[in-house]
């Protein structure tokens, strides 16, 4: 998912510049170039839209080996490389039922076969980013907190409570392992509006 984290890393970008004026300390060109390149180069490794991957669903993992943590690991780093704060397996066509998200900003998680209970009934609408779905921001209503369970890399039971931000990004990962976009969420003007984006443009020869 690519949420409030894209939004804040453009503000944060506005910030910079105005303080490199004042005080020269901000991250300099160079160093903005790189992370760009290295987000581009993570962009390239996760299926967008319309790639038929997205829209499948993914199957219980009833193996926790070897295979499932070197899968872990590079998702891991596609998420952290993309600048995004979630990323399930079916964005890089894997269909297994496993994400990985960021949940307290101190560094990614993993959750395999993960299930939402005790979602809230109080709910919220606000803009959310994919990063399959590039230049998309669509407004979607979720649950304000949730529990979710599963297990971690090495099949053990996980649990966590989430509020805010984090459960919105583990409702929308969980949708993505269901075959289920943003755009699906949204409202009708907002999903034609997003579709335009989406869909390719013709080549003027």
């Amino acid at each position: 998912m690519a949420h409030d984290r894209d939004h804040d890393e453009h503000d944060h970008d506005h910030g910079d510049h105005d303080h490199d004026h004042d005080h020269e300390d901000g991250p300099d060109e160079q160093e903005r170039a790189e992370r760009a390149a290295i987000r581009r180069h993570a962009l390239a490794q996760i299926r967008q839209y319309p790639d038929v991957a997205l829209r499948l669903k993914a199957h219980e993992v009833s193996e926790f080996d070897d295979d499932l943590r070197r899968l872990i690991e590079r998702m891991e780093h596609l998420m952290v490389d993309a600048q995004g704060v979630g990323l399930a397996a079916t964005q890089v066509g894997v269909l297994r039922r496993l994400f990985v998200f960021d949940p307290n900003e101190e560094g990614p998680c993993v959750v395999v076969n993960p299930r939402i209970v005790d979602p809230s009934k109080s709910r919220e609408t606000d803009e959310e980013g994919c990063l399959s779905l590039q230049g998309v921001r669509v407004p979607v209503e979720r649950s304000t907190s949730v529990t979710l369970e599963g297990k971690d890399a090495n099949g053990a039971d996980v649990q966590w409570k989430l509020e805010g931000l984090s459960a919105r990004v583990v409702q929308h990962e969980l949708d993505h392992l269901d075959g289920v976009l943003i755009i699906d969420r949204t409202d009708e003007e907002n999903r034609k509006r997003a579709l335009g984006v989406l869909r390719p443009q013709p080549v003027l020869r």
